[in-house]
């Protein structure tokens, strides 16, 4: 028994080193050219929300601002407001992310 306590602590202090932190990037994807998006949304007093899928890369447009997102992380919503440039979102603004049809298996 006294060899075990060891061995256990060795396990559980080897297993946390090996969770990572999630960075943003992976949460929620990155910020790219608005010159590279595939779609525009814009967004004015009467949107309630946005939906997007995986791997999408969209240009919004809000309060005479604009900003791109590629929706490659693996979080299924989040507050725009987290990615949107200051100014840009006035209030919360909740984007839903659909998982990409292509990557059905």
């Amino acid at each position: 028994m006294s060899r075990l306590v060891p061995i256990l602590a060795a396990l559980t202090l080897a297993s946390a080193g090996a969770v990572a932190k999630m960075s943003d990037a992976d949460e929620l994807g990155v910020s790219v050219q608005p010159s590279s998006a595939a779609r525009t949304v814009v967004i004015g007093p009467k949107t309630r929300w946005v939906t997007v899928e995986r791997n999408d890369v969209v240009r919004f447009v809000s309060n005479g601002q604009e900003f791109a997102w590629a929706f490659s992380g693996v979080s299924p919503s989040f507050d725009l407001k987290r990615i949107a440039p200051s100014g840009a979102l006035d209030r919360s603004l909740t984007v839903y992310i659909w998982p990409d049809p292509n990557d059905e298996r």
